[in-house]
């Protein structure tokens, strides 16, 4: 994918949405019981959830519930050394699993009234609100591309994917925006 397409907001025409690529962030992969969560929430500035598919967010970083002992953690790049370091030092000799997967992750903002039906074309999901509410997250799939789904406000969602997805992934959202 093209540094240009990566920086890139698209108004979907006429519909009331409007996608836009993110900045590169920093993810970590962290898998543990709930003693590494308890850990890593001194850490991060908020406990990660223990409830199913949702997310929390202290003063930078999120943890993003992706399985009973997996979390994705999201935050600046410029402090993902420093964020690692903190975090493997509040680990400490705690069995747990900690893998930076920044490289492999592209993420969008789908904004709009009409953010909802855009995703709904090709994603699953009973993304009404009572259905899918604020600070939901989960894998999914678009079409055929897994994606991570996060619902960050009532017409606002934060959509990860893997990078060699993005520009197949932006293209069928454009699809779905124009045949809806």
């Amino acid at each position: 994918m093209s540094r240009a397409a990566e920086r890139r907001t698209v108004a979907l025409t006429g519909i009331g949405a409007a996608v836009k690529t993110l900045a590169p962030a920093g993810y970590f992969v962290l898998r543990g019981d709930i003693s590494v969560m308890q850990a890593a929430g001194s850490v991060i500035g908020a406990v990660p959830s223990a409830t199913a598919c949702r997310a929390v967010t202290g003063s930078t970083w999120s943890a993003l519930w992706l399985g009973p002992d997996e979390q994705m953690l999201l935050g600046p790049l410029a402090d993902q050394s420093r964020f690692e370091s903190a975090l493997s030092a509040a680990l400490g000799t705690l069995p747990h699993s900690l893998v930076d997967v920044s490289h492999r992750q592209v993420a969008f903002e789908l904004a709009g009234p009409q953010a909802p039906a855009v995703l709904n074309a090709a994603c699953p999901l009973d993304l009404d609100l009572a259905a899918f509410p604020v600070s939901m997250v989960t894998r999914t799939v678009f079409a055929k591309t897994e994606i991570i789904l996060w619902r960050k406000a009532p017409a606002v969602f934060h959509v990860d994917v893997w990078r060699s997805y993005a520009e197949y992934l932006t293209a069928l959202i454009n699809i779905a925006a124009e045949s809806g």
